[in-house]
């Protein structure tokens, strides 16, 4: 198991595959994998330290599986000769998984092109744009394309490790692994990514920004298409069309989205039953508070306060 090292690594994305792959015991107690840190000679410079690989590239001729930690900025250079490295382990039939903006490192060696991939959700729409041969999916944790695998953030990082581990080992052998890693061994990989939705930017001099504030402030109102027409002194069909022109989306999607981000700042800091936030932020009922929670954010609002919600 090769974790590659290079300058501008991401030192968790480098640090959790050596920590979850070197848990993997048999009933006996045996490790499972041999990790080895490997990269170019010489000293690596990451944000925060300075060390050296002490394994050569020469690794990955012999690797059945490397690991591509995360790389910032992502747009970094790289030796070509770690390029060439990576390229050849792949053309070989090595499997290779990226985590995090590790998947940029190994989009340079043009495996990605053709196959859906995913990456940290800040730096999908990069990635897509400089890789449009790369169909991006920013909403799951990770993609599994058999020999070809891509993750999300850190956290889902360990979640491809585990996949892994599932693929080689069997469930029993993950399990045993998640609980001594003390960490969920069941999130799937096309679990969504927990993505913070901020709110569409307008300027708020202009009739429409103060439109907008008056939603903000409103949501917990009836705000049917008329009523924010009303609001706006227009009638529905001007207001359908200048939201589109000013906001890119309907009225209705900007109203349920604004209240989805409620509901998620209710969820984080306070005890509020989710009947409770349902009302406070305007759905009326925990039902249609889960229909829209999950269309947007992915999951379900008891599993969001469970990751983000206070102790």
């Amino acid at each position: 198991m090769a974790v590659l090292a290079f300058d501008g690594v991401v030192l968790g994305d480098l640090a959790a595959p050596c920590d979850v792959f070197g848990l993997v015991r048999d009933s006996n107690g045996n490790r499972q994998y041999d990790v080895r840190v490997c990269g170019c000679r010489g000293r690596i410079a990451s944000e925060h330290l300075g060390f050296e690989a002490p394994w050569s590239l020469v690794t990955l001729r012999h690797a059945n599986t490397i690991i591509v930690p995360g790389i910032n900025p992502v747009d970094r250079c790289l030796p070509e000769e770690l390029i060439r490295a990576l390229r050849r382990a792949i053309a070989r039939g090595t499997r290779v998984a990226s985590i995090c903006t590790g998947a940029f490192v190994l989009a340079r060696t043009g495996a990605l092109n053709g196959l859906s991939a995913t990456t940290h959700w800040l730096a999908a729409e990069e990635l897509a744009h400089r890789y449009p041969e790369i169909d991006v999916n920013p909403d799951v944790l990770y993609v599994d394309n058999g020999k070809i695998l891509t993750s999300a953030g850190a956290a889902a990082g360990m979640d491809l490790c585990l996949h892994i581990v599932r693929r080689d080992f069997g469930a029993e052998v993950a399990a045993r692994t998640a609980r001594l890693a003390v960490m969920p061994l069941e999130r799937a990989g096309g679990q969504a990514q927990f993505i913070v939705h901020d709110a569409p930017t307008v300027n708020d001099k202009t009739a429409m920004g103060t439109l907008l504030l008056w939603i903000e402030k409103n949501l917990h109102k009836e705000l049917s298409l008329p009523v924010i027409a009303r609001q706006a002194a227009m009638s529905p069909r001007t207001l359908s069309r200048r939201f589109a022109e000013r906001v890119g989306a309907t009225p209705a999607n900007w109203v349920a989205a604004a209240r989805v981000r409620r509901a998620q700042q209710l969820l984080e800091t306070t005890r509020l039953s989710v009947e409770e936030v349902a009302l406070h932020s305007g759905f009326g009922s925990a039902s249609v508070l889960r229909e829209h929670f999950g269309g947007i954010v992915g999951t379900s609002p008891v599993s969001y306060r469970r990751s983000f919600g206070v102790a």
